[in-house]
């Protein structure tokens, strides 16, 4: 049985595309295109089931139409619409580690590497600018925004989803 936390998620299925089963997946973080994987992983009625893929195309940046084998009509995989798509964690760490999105770490808790007190969650990364943001939701519900800079990156923990970080004096006040 396919676990949550030994996933990650990669994007969603929005629709179905034409009479042969593709579906458009819109993607977060196109790692399937840069590892080896066969299968991809969707959570339908929150159970995690992998489908093997026939075949894939990219539409944008941000878009592929995925085929997967045995689904071959569009009532077929009318199901996986709306369902989140995910990748096994082992696939991100066999990936090249200067090409993991910044994407992978949504959902880590940061933690201040100075006093070990926990700063919050990340829930988005702000790539709008040349210097990305980890966007941080603290407990108070208040949002901060902490450069995503790797000399700022003291330590990362994948099994327990923390990231310590080591911080300018400060910067959790601006």
């Amino acid at each position: 049985m396919i676990r949550k936390e030994d996933v990650y998620q990669i994007g969603r299925i929005t629709k179905t595309h034409g009479l042969n089963g593709e579906v458009n997946f819109n993607f977060t973080d196109d790692i399937f295109d840069r590892i080896d994987a066969d299968y991809l992983i969707c959570e339908i009625d929150g159970i995690l089931v992998p489908f093997f893929i026939e075949e894939y195309r990219f539409r944008s940046d941000t878009t592929a139409l995925v085929k997967f084998e045995d689904l071959d009509s569009a009532d077929a995989v009318q199901f996986l619409v709306n369902c989140d798509v995910y990748l096994e964690n082992k696939y991100v760490s066999e990936s090249d580690e200067d090409e993991v999105s910044l994407n992978y770490f949504i959902g880590f808790k940061m933690i201040d590497g100075d006093n070990n007190k926990e700063i919050g969650t990340i829930t988005d990364i702000d790539d709008n600018t040349e210097n990305w943001l980890f966007i941080v939701e603290r407990s108070n519900g208040e949002e901060v925004m902490i450069p995503a800079h790797e000399e700022f990156i003291a330590s990362i923990d994948q099994e327990n989803k923390t990231m310590t970080m080591d911080l300018p004096l400060g910067i959790l006040d601006l």
